[in-house]
């Protein structure tokens, strides 16, 4: 396989997010999600990458810092993570990540969350090889 370039994510990005999303999820384009990439990319703590094959981008880890709340500090947190199904399989996604790790460590960030649904299989078994494990968190959900 060609080299995988892993580089911050841009604003340009943010249609190709929204089409790999939308395949993985099996879900009509959302124009509210891809908006919402399009203004976490021009943020000045823009802390999310992409991973380009060949000139296009095949993968993505969206990710933010808090610096505070419940009690857990300044904390970095994976809102999204998705790769190109054709691409699956062959480390895209753990070079994401190792990319992550490495900014969050150089930033004195001590505990990096994610939420995974419970029946997620594929996505937990993802998170475990890179060394998650449940937190002291319960999600909670409110219907509107």
């Amino acid at each position: 396989m060609e080299q995988v370039l892993i580089r911050n994510l841009k604003t340009e990005d943010a249609a190709d997010i929204a089409r790999i999303n939308s395949v993985i999820t099996k879900s009509q384009g959302d124009g509210e999600f891809r908006r919402m990439i399009e203004e976490l990319a021009r943020s000045s703590g823009n802390m999310s990458y992409v991973a380009e094959h060949g000139g296009k981008v095949v993968g993505y880890m969206i990710t933010y810092v808090l610096l505070g709340g419940f009690g857990i500090g300044k904390s970095a947190w994976i809102a999204t993570v998705g790769v190109e199904p054709k691409f699956m399989g062959q480390g895209i996604g753990k070079a994401l990540a190792e990319k992550i790790f490495d900014l969050y460590s150089k930033k004195g960030v001590k505990h990096i969350y994610t939420s995974v649904r419970w029946d997620s299989t594929d996505l937990l078994s993802f998170f475990k090889t890179l060394g998650f494990d449940r937190s002291n968190f319960i999600n909670l959900k409110k219907k509107m």
